[in-house]
């Protein structure tokens, strides 16, 4: 019973966490594209509260996956492929810190065009990681 608690919290965090790392990047769209001081300043707020909210998501979201992880043993190749794809989604979204960082400091040198491909990121590691969690391919 404290498996599928712990396995449904972690699907909530992981959800919350990740509706997070969809639209962050919608907002550097929008970042790139404005030129009016008002409305630039209002989505960095935007931005700068999203990623603290989404950072608060990822760390119980972690905690229960490696929780999970240890439950049922690290002998799953799908596992390891699994933790491979959470460790890019960190880096994902330490990117997007790092981004939100240029953004404050208008050093901002990317087009809107690259955050629409940037977007895309998060979705591809979801479906990756459903797949391997899912599936269990191997």
């Amino acid at each position: 019973m404290l498996y599928l608690w712990t396995k449904a919290l972690h699907i909530v965090f992981i959800a919350s966490w990740f509706a997070g790392l969809f639209y962050l990047p919608r907002i550097f769209v929008n970042l790139a594209q404005e030129t009016n001081l008002a409305a630039l300043e209002r989505l960095q707020g935007m931005a700068r509260r999203l990623y603290r909210f989404t950072t608060i998501l990822m760390v119980p979201a972690l905690l229960l996956g490696l929780w999970l992880a240890m439950m049922i043993g690290m002998k799953h190749g799908w596992l390891h492929a699994k933790l491979l794809l959470v460790i890019l989604a960190i880096g994902y979204h330490h990117a997007c810190g790092s981004i939100l960082k240029k953004f404050e400091a208008g050093v901002n040198k990317r087009s809107h065009t690259w955050f629409r491909w940037f977007n895309e990121g998060p979705g591809i590691l979801l479906l990756l990681i459903v797949i391997l969690v899912v599936v269990k391919p191997f």
